[in-house]
């Protein structure tokens, strides 16, 4: 929904883009609890609502391959039962107030997300039941057990389908050893193995104050969004002083393909590489040069070669997803089984020309013009600009990164784009993943370093 506030903000994006002059944005505010929280603040007046997330470095990647899925059933537990209140009685709670609760689990991060009236009485009740499900969850023995069998079902079934199996190798190929190979659910196996214990354990680890990032917009003042990161961050575990960290993604040594028997009557393919981080200083030639490459839809390389010219799929795509760590560059198509061999051909060419050569001047030039005039819709609403406050938290990113964003996405040359894509993207060093074919069987196109 468009308002005054946010019509403000999408006018004074339209002044930095024919300006290039510094302009802030989103005036965020930051600072950090008592017990450590860091807290990321945008006021807007203009609706009597407020967004409030707090995450936790607790996402799939902490997980231990003998115990794949706590990561995620703990955060699913979380909203089932905590300060004496069943999951029904949550509900009611938050219903009553109209206040609308959330999980956020990716990757790297895990927490609870909250919608809310800010009127006195309404948030009161909305903070009290979001506080206790944060500090006092219980996990309920009974609960969890219907929760593995539920979770188990969905993935026996899931387990059958071409575009998962497809997924699950490619993740297992590029990274390995590193916890990002593993399902963020969990397997059937390590998931019927949950023990609550497991959870509490996981709890007391990973959702911990000194780790949490609060993000919050609405309609709160300084003051009272101080009071709401210290009442939902106060009672929190207490860090024991250990790192939370990953471990870093290894580069691939060699290519391997995997072809893997399935009776689709299209082939699932998936091409990639370990990518790069969040934080990468490569991560705009990227961005915009993938824009070009498959990320930019109907426009983009790979579908003007793949379907405009040969008519080998619907569509085709390209992504950098960039992580705590060094997440997955990810190349993907469906192709009738008959035509597979070409239509890779069609992708490792394209990809290797562009790698070669980069974006034309003229799809540099349209790249830009498309993701900057897009770049309003980034921050229409204030739920768009609270997943760009927890993502700029959790990071850490500068404070100024939405104000930088256009500068940055402007000064991107073709050279860049060149050497960024030369240094990250070995095309005889991919993973590639065929499910649809007649038979199982792996090619390795070089020998491991």
């Amino acid at each position: 929904m468009f308002n005054n506030h946010i019509l403000r903000w999408i006018a004074a994006a339209s002044l930095l883009l024919a300006t290039a002059q510094a302009h802030a944005i989103l005036p965020i505010q930051h600072w950090q609890t008592q017990s450590g929280a860091r807290v990321y603040f945008v006021e807007n007046r203009d609706l009597p609502m407020f967004d409030l997330s707090v995450e936790f470095p607790a996402g799939a990647g902490y997980d231990t391959r003998e115990k794949s899925g706590a990561a995620a059933m703990t955060n699913q537990m979380l909203r089932l039962g905590a300060g004496g209140m069943g999951e029904n009685e949550i509900a009611r709670q938050l219903a009553d107030v109209g206040a609308q609760l959330s999980p956020r689990f990716d990757t790297d991060r895990a927490g609870l997300a909250l919608r809310t009236l800010s009127s006195a009485p309404e948030r009161k009740q909305a903070l009290d039941v979001f506080a206790g499900l944060l500090q006092r969850p219980e996990f309920p023995e009974a609960v969890l057990e219907r929760e593995k069998v539920r979770l188990i079902s969905a993935l026996k079934e899931a387990d059958t389908k071409p575009e998962t199996i497809a997924a699950l190798t490619f993740y297992r190929l590029v990274f390995r050893e590193h916890p990002y190979a593993l399902r963020s659910s969990g397997e059937v196996e390590t998931v019927g193995k949950l023990a609550r214990q497991d959870l509490i354990d996981f709890y007391r680890k990973h959702y911990v104050a000194q780790h949490a990032v609060v993000a919050i917009i609405g309609d709160l003042s300084r003051d009272e969004a101080a009071a709401i990161a210290e009442e939902v961050t106060a009672g929190l575990p207490q860090s024991d002083g250990a790192e939370l960290s990953l471990p870093a993604v290894a580069a691939l040594g060699a290519g391997t393909t995997r072809f893997i028997a399935h009776p689709a009557s299209q082939s699932h393919i998936l091409i990639g590489a370990p990518g790069i981080r969040r934080d990468d200083p490569d991560y705009f030639p990227l961005f915009v040069g993938n824009h070009v490459l498959g990320g930019g839809g109907f426009v983009s390389r790979l579908v003007e070669e793949v379907r405009q010219k040969r008519g080998l799929a619907y569509s085709a795509y390209s992504y950098f997803s960039p992580l705590q760590r060094r997440g997955p560059f990810v190349i993907g198509m469906q192709t009738k089984r008959e035509q597979t061999q070409e239509a890779l051909a069609v992708v490792q060419k394209t990809l290797r020309e562009f790698i070669a050569n980069g974006p034309t001047q003229k799809e540099l030039a349209a790249a830009k013009q498309n993701i900057i005039g897009g770049f309003p819709l980034r921050i229409d609403s204030n739920r768009k600009i609270h997943e760009h406050l927890a993502l700029i938290g959790f990071y850490r990113l500068p404070l100024t990164y939405l104000d930088d964003f256009v500068k940055k996405v402007g000064r991107v040359t073709v050279a860049d784009i060149k050497d960024a894509f030369a240094r990250r993207i070995d095309p005889d060093k991919l993973v590639t993943v065929v499910v649809g074919a007649d038979e199982n069987r792996t090619v390795t196109s070089r020998s491991e370093n």
